[in-house]
């Protein structure tokens, strides 16, 4: 837990080489306004597309004016003997680094590649930090979704039919990559970047012309591409919050003002309906829960995750759809919404958060990564 008699540093990351680069900054800059200054000092450390890591006073706001000449180019290092985030400088071509700040907890608000993937997960482990959120395995295996299906499936939780197809398999054979798509199941099928959130190239597809057009989307995401059997669905959330015992929400349901919910529904077109909570009977809603409970430990995941769920119209199966590690933040995204009608604020629910990625450290400390030998007993 926070002592409450020392102000937490967290560094709050944002932006990042990704497709939901924007979403993030959206997601970011709901946090920092959560944040109690009187119980945290904060960091902002912003990364820009093309990789670059940028802080300074009120980062965000400068991300959005795009007055980005007055940052500080800041790096974190995978040494657990330098716990914090360090200026960059340059005299006479010789790199010096400097001590910026020491952080407490780091929160990754990076939606999507190189964040949400646990590729800087790792980078958080070796650097010995705090970090809201999941882990390495979690944090990959929640990403692609074609492994993600494979795992549930082993764990004996429900999934649609579905496979996976590669870039260059689509350059070099659309044909019968096609002929196979077509034999997962009949029209309508989903095409999806394997590891790519907020719909981003996810295409529904009634026809062979849709499947082409939508593989080649795919394709200038990711190079792994899902294909899977379309469900006429009802379309069910629930947030998961917890480390080695998670608690979950009361699941929602979205009624996209597309075909299904797109980007565009996401985030542009006001048409969209979040039914918080959604109307479901006690059965149902029980049987969406313990899915999204058996879907989090299947991953082993931590902190927070948002699982989404497939609801059949026509005979009431629920199938897991996914599930994200570092869901959608901002103050109308379902993941806290869902927290808000089950009873935790949304400036409870990011205190909870950097107590549970205090929780984890400590619990990561009680691992021995050297071999201690037994004492012989004759």
């Amino acid at each position: 837990m926070v002592n409450p008699n020392h102000k937490v540093s967290v560094g709050i990351i944002f932006g990042g080489v990704s497709g939901e680069h924007e979403i993030s900054l959206l997601s970011a800059r709901s946090i920092l306004a959560a944040l109690n200054p009187q119980k945290y000092e904060i960091i902002q450390i912003y990364i820009t597309q093309e990789g670059t890591w940028l802080s300074g006073e009120d980062m965000l706001t400068k991300v959005s004016q795009g007055h980005l000449k007055d940052s500080i180019p800041v790096a974190l290092f995978a040494d657990p003997t330098r716990p914090g985030v360090y200026r960059l400088t340059s005299f006479e071509n010789a790199g010096k680094i400097d001590l910026l700040k020491e952080v407490d907890v780091i929160f990754p608000v990076l939606h999507g590649t190189f964040g949400e993937d646990g590729t800087v997960q790792g980078l958080f482990e070796m650097a010995g930090l705090a970090y809201v959120g999941a882990g390495v395995v979690a944090s990959a295996v929640g990403m692609d979704k074609g492994i993600f299906k494979d795992v549930m499936r082993a764990n004996g939780l429900p999934v649609v039919e579905s496979r996976i197809f590669t870039r260059q398999e689509i350059i070099d054979h659309l044909d019968k990559v096609i002929e196979n798509a077509e034999e997962v199941a009949p029209y309508p099928l989903f095409v999806k970047p394997a590891n790519l959130g907020s719909s981003v190239g996810v295409s529904k597809c009634f026809n062979r012309s849709d499947l082409e057009k939508g593989l080649m989307d795919s394709a200038r995401y990711d190079r792994r591409i899902l294909v899977e059997r379309g469900v006429e669905a009802r379309e069910l959330e629930v947030s998961v919050l917890g480390n080695e015992a998670p608690m979950v929400s009361l699941p929602g349901e979205i009624i996209p003002a597309d075909e299904f919910y797109s980007y565009n529904a996401k985030y542009h077109d006001d048409r969209s309906q979040l039914l918080i909570p959604a109307p479901l009977d006690d059965d149902q809603t029980e049987t969406a829960r313990n899915l999204a409970i058996q879907c989090f430990k299947a991953v082993d995941g931590a902190g927070m995750a948002r699982v989404d769920l497939l609801m059949d119209r026509n005979n009431g199966v629920i199938y897991i759809n996914e599930i994200n590690t570092i869901p959608g933040f901002t103050q109308i995204s379902m993941y806290p919404k869902l927290w808000e009608i089950s009873g935790i604020s949304y400036s409870e629910l990011v205190d909870r958060l950097i107590d549970l990625a205090l929780e984890r450290k400590a619990e990561r400390q009680k691992t021995i990564y050297c071999y201690q030998r037994e004492k012989s007993t004759r």
